[in-house]
């Protein structure tokens, strides 16, 4: 009985051999961000101070700029330039929303109907990034010249008759009018649209319409109620992934467009590259981009997910 009730003897402190190993390459995921971490810090955030410094100079480019806090380059741009990011606002919203309507029927066909056509039609989705935008967008004016196929077709439907009316084209002409903008808009960036959708859809558990149609749903139903609610991280995606860059596209408006067609980027190319008053045009781009990370802020917290693909 002794021996059970007697205090068990101290323990002796552990040597340093004794001591559990170090955990080695915690630091790993570390050393493997710090490239990218790198790329952004040199490529994105010092050229954003540099802008960002850029819009608050004075001076010209003989006698030079300096930084003097002049704030008021900003509400002079907005001022001036106001009818050019209202119309970029609405030209991306047109394309974006016509890419939506273009993309959706194509990327649900693809998940669900495609079979064993899929692979060729995701290769047809993506051929156009096999050539330059620059060539893309020219060709669209080959498309819409006034003698070719296309106008004689509107022409012969009326369809221009109604366009003209709401504004969009200009008598028998596409070509230099906000449609021909659009329209190579919603071209160059369609496949941004579809891309993410097809990506949503598919994941989509093919016995949730199985059992809709058991519930006696109908397929409107069924796609109205299980199809689009679960593909909504997809069209958010998509949407953003059109409207962003082509509210800020300058290329389309400068290639297919006119002088009472100009968006915002065209704009700031000009500010920069051609008038050079390097202070309004950072000026512009960051209205722009305080502008559009607003909108896209408002816009997913309105959509209900923040599931993006």
């Amino acid at each position: 009985m002794s021996t059970l009730t007697e205090a068990p003897p101290p323990l002796s402190p552990a040597s340093p051999e004794e001591k559990p190993p170090r955990r080695r390459g915690r630091f790993t995921p570390y050393w493997l961000l710090l490239p990218g971490m790198l790329w952004l810090i040199v490529f994105f955030a010092l050229p954003m101070v540099y802008q960002a410094s850029t819009s608050v100079q004075q001076g010209s480019l003989e006698q030079g700029y300096k930084v003097t806090w002049h704030f008021a380059t900003y509400w002079d741009a907005l001022t001036a330039y106001w009818p050019q990011f209202l119309r970029s606002v609405c030209y991306a919203a047109a394309a974006t929303v016509l890419c939506l309507l273009l993309g959706y029927p194509l990327a649900y066909l693809i998940a669900f109907r495609a079979g064993r056509w899929r692979n060729l039609i995701m290769v047809l989705v993506i051929a156009p990034f096999f050539t330059s935008f620059l060539i893309r967008t020219l060709a669209w004016k080959t498309i819409l010249a006034d003698n070719g196929p296309v106008v004689h077709a509107l022409n012969t439907l009326h369809v221009l008759d109604l366009t003209d009316w709401l504004g969009w084209t200009a008598g028998d002409r596409v070509l230099a009018t906000p449609l021909a903008v659009v329209c190579g808009l919603t071209y160059n960036f369609l496949p941004f649209m579809i891309l993410p959708l097809y990506t949503s859809l598919e994941r989509i558990d093919g016995r949730l319409h199985e059992a809709a149609g058991d519930l006696y749903a109908r397929p409107w139903t069924t796609f109205r109620k299980v199809t689009f609610p679960l593909s909504m991280p997809g069209v958010v995606s998509g949407t953003l992934l059109t409207f962003i860059p082509a509210a800020g596209d300058y290329v389309n408006a400068e290639l297919l467009g006119s002088t009472d067609t100009r968006m915002i980027g065209n704009v700031i190319q000009t500010q920069f590259l051609r008038v050079l008053d390097y202070p309004t045009a950072a000026a512009l781009s960051f209205i722009l981009m305080a502008a559009i990370l607003a909108m896209v802020t408002l816009y997913i917290r309105r959509s209900g997910t923040e599931d993006l693909v």
